[in-house]
């Protein structure tokens, strides 16, 4: 009997411990939560048939310091033949981070490419847009409408000096419905 008693106290302690031991040891949990909808809207400006936004060309002495942005270009990502189903949808920008300011897009290196600048994204109320983060909701009209969702982009200061040359940058999105 001592024995059987002896036993379940040290299985019962050591029990004890591995589970103090688990509540420390930094575990957590996630929740997964979403929806897969039957349908969404056409994305005009696809992968086939990409929007060119041309942000012209700019003197280096435009730039008046790290930070110092140019003039806004507007651009508009097209939605269309959107289902009942969806009200609203926000834009999440991607592409390759400037080295200085991971929020903006960095110039395609290559001989003779501009230096010391990035492209900046920007929202409908002219607030800037971090990469790979969703912008405002748009609300979004269903049926054979096309929904015009208003953005910007300009070339902003990202180093201590800008050296002139090409200063193009390529960018993916995703449409987030809501």
């Amino acid at each position: 009997m001592r024995k059987i008693v002896s036993g379940t106290f040290i299985v019962t302690a050591l029990c004890c411990s591995v589970s103090a031991w688990a509540a420390n040891s930094g575990e957590g949990q996630i929740n997964f939560t979403g929806e897969i909808i039957d349908s969404a809207c056409q994305v005009v400006n696809g992968v086939s048939s990409p929007l060119d936004v041309s942000l012209g060309k700019i003197s280096q002495t435009a730039f008046t310091g790290s930070g110092s942005t140019t003039t806004t270009t507007r651009f508009d990502i097209k939605l269309k033949d959107c289902p009942d189903t969806i009200a609203s949808a926000a834009i999440n920008f991607g592409g390759s981070a400037d080295g200085t300011n991971a929020n903006v897009l960095a110039v395609t290196p290559g001989t003779g490419a501009a230096t010391g600048v990035g492209i900046q994204l920007l929202d409908k109320t002219e607030n800037p847009l971090s990469l790979y983060t969703a912008s405002t909701s748009y609300t979004l009209q269903s049926g054979t409408i096309t929904n015009d969702l208003v953005f910007g982009a300009r070339y902003i200061q990202t180093g201590s000096a800008i050296t002139a040359g090409p200063a193009n940058a390529v960018s993916t999105f995703t449409v987030m419905y809501n």
